[in-house]
């Protein structure tokens, strides 16, 4: 059986460290949120899926120009991880007491996923503005749906908490 040769390591190669190292940071940063609220995929869960996302990235695209042929398609990669990631996130939604649970949490990993896939592949100027609007979303928002339900609250004069 032909592989392709290896790659042998002459120092650090910074590239590879940059893609990777980003991807477990934005992954972290992701997860902190949900870490924060006490829900199931937490910190370590985004970042490894974020970082796992870089490396698989990484890996098809050096493979791919290694392999030079029309054959190999890199871009079969978003389906492998959206079908991980859908099976992932549908075991973490909970439907409760006539309430939704863990739906953001699904989408928080399938954008750690796009996010460490974007890394692997360098696009800096995707990861950065995904990266912003993402934490300002989960953040400001979370902040806003929270001032929204204290409202309502003692709109009814109910206080459920």
């Amino acid at each position: 059986m032909e592989l392709n040769p290896p790659i042998l390591l002459h120092g650090i190669d910074w590239d590879l460290l940059t893609r990777l190292g980003t991807a477990a940071i934005l992954g972290l940063l992701l997860g902190l949120d949900r870490e924060l609220r006490g829900h199931a995929a937490g910190m370590r869960t985004h970042g490894l899926i974020c970082f796992a996302a870089s490396v698989m990235t990484i890996s098809i695209i050096a493979l791919w120009y290694a392999i030079g042929s029309i054959q190999a398609d890199p871009l079969r990669l978003y389906e492998a991880s959206g079908t991980f990631v859908a099976i992932v996130g549908a075991g973490l939604i909970v439907f409760s007491r006539g309430r939704l649970h863990n739906l953001t949490t699904a989408a928080n990993l399938w954008l750690a996923t796009v996010i460490g896939i974007a890394c692997g592949a360098a696009q800096w100027p995707l990861v950065l503005i995904a990266s912003a609007i993402s934490v300002i979303m989960l953040s400001v928002l979370r902040v806003v749906e929270h001032k929204r339900e204290n409202r309502l609250l003692d709109r009814d004069g109910k206080d459920e908490r």
